[in-house]
């Protein structure tokens, strides 16, 4: 017997089958195979990415199906312009972009093109760590938000089985922010909410002045997507650990600060009792939720040491969240979809930035799911995210 939550939020009570990792993980692979597959199929998946080889890359035209990306980066023009027009650099405010943010990341038509040859139904349009919201006054921020949830708006309306996007907000100012999600609330194509995951090294969202766009986004059952900002001033642990020169020039302060902001999000979220004071909640953590499925054991022991009790059993929490596939090696992917369930996983690639992925389904593809998990993981999961 289990327990599994509906779409309305609702947690009912199931059958499961003796002998499948259903049992506790929500997926519907014998034991027996998970463990063949990890000795065998995880071996000759490893030795291809080892020799930095794509394990089935199409081979050109549209690929059938396809899949919904939920975490995907565009810099529209009209929010180049705006940065422009109030004197913020589109650089320092986007990021360091991939040279492909100037064609498929812009040009709506190049992008789709680009989809159709990598097995893309939909791209979830939201900004990069480059969002400017820390460097805006509250005024500037809740105009650039409208600027690019109109953007995101009209790109659905002229491609409306491609694109949907997140709304963007500006988290320095919550009042503006609630507003700002009401104004596009019933326009077709938002059905997400984009957050950072702190500025400044602070967790603004279990402030209790942000609260309301908690309840919000609750009401309206709309998922957060979260993404880390870029800026020194935001490394995870700061400067003098992974924001040196050394850490800089190895990339550990995006690999290892990114990850480590997704594990102290989610950790919060749980020991705040966030995720019990709004039960409709759903929260996508991108880079296959940096180090927190990994550590959520470790999580739960320090939980207990201290006499630090939690509503819920530990591991129906770590099923609250979503999680997107760059795990990029098969053994995590697999060591994921085992801890979550297949239907908590999502297509995630980063495209178009310097972390992404070419192809984006090539992972989980790999390592020959069970057909009813994998369709969950490419595009049922992001669809019933979506309501789509």
């Amino acid at each position: 017997m289990c327990n599994h939550r509906d779409e309305m939020g609702q947690e009912h009570a199931q059958e499961t089958p003796k002998g499948t990792s259903m049992d506790r993980r929500g997926t519907s692979m014998d034991r027996r195979d998970f463990i063949k597959l990890g000795a065998g199929v995880g071996a000759v998946a490893m030795t291809a990415l080892e020799a930095g080889q794509a394990f089935a890359a199409p081979q050109g035209g549209q690929v059938k199906g396809g899949s919904i990306d939920l975490h995907t980066h565009w810099t529209p023009p009209v929010y180049i312009d705006a940065l422009k027009q109030m004197k913020l650099a589109p650089g320092a405010a986007a990021g360091n972009l991939n040279p492909n943010m100037e064609s498929p990341g812009v040009n709506l038509e190049k992008r789709i093109a680009w989809m159709d040859t990598h097995g893309v139904q939909m791209h979830v349009l939201t900004l990069s760590g480059g969002m400017p919201w820390q460097w805006l006054s509250a005024s500037d921020g809740n105009h650039l938000a409208q600027v690019i949830n109109d953007a995101g708006t009209a790109a659905h309306q002229k491609y409306p089985t491609r694109f949907m996007a997140g709304i963007e907000i500006n988290v320095r100012d919550p009042q503006g922010a609630v507003k700002e999600i009401n104004r596009v609330a019933d326009k077709p194509g938002l059905r997400a909410i984009h957050l950072p995951n702190s500025y400044d090294n602070k967790d603004f969202v279990f402030d209790p002045e942000f609260e309301p766009v908690l309840k919000r986004a609750d009401e309206l059952k709309y998922p957060l997507l979260f993404h880390p900002l870029d800026g020194e001033e935001n490394i995870y642990g700061g400067k003098e650990r992974l924001g040196n020169p050394l850490a800089v020039s190895a990339n550990i302060n995006n690999t290892c600060g990114f990850t480590f902001e997704h594990a102290t999000t989610a950790a919060k979220f749980i020991i705040t009792g966030t995720l019990d004071k709004f039960p409709n909640l759903e929260i996508v953590l991108p880079h296959s939720g940096g180090s927190f499925p990994y550590i959520a054991g470790r999580i739960e022991r320090g939980l207990k040491s201290k006499n630090f009790a939690t509503k819920r059993p530990f591991r129906e929490y770590i099923r609250r969240f979503h999680y997107d596939t760059l795990t990029w090696y098969p053994e995590t992917m697999r060591y994921l979809i085992a801890l979550v369930g297949p239907d908590r996983v999502v297509i995630g690639t980063d495209n178009y930035a310097p972390m992404d992925v070419e192809y984006p389904n090539e992972l989980v593809e790999s390592i020959h799911l069970p057909e009813k998990d994998l369709e969950l993981i490419l595009k049922g999961n992001a669809s019933r995210l979506l309501k789509i």
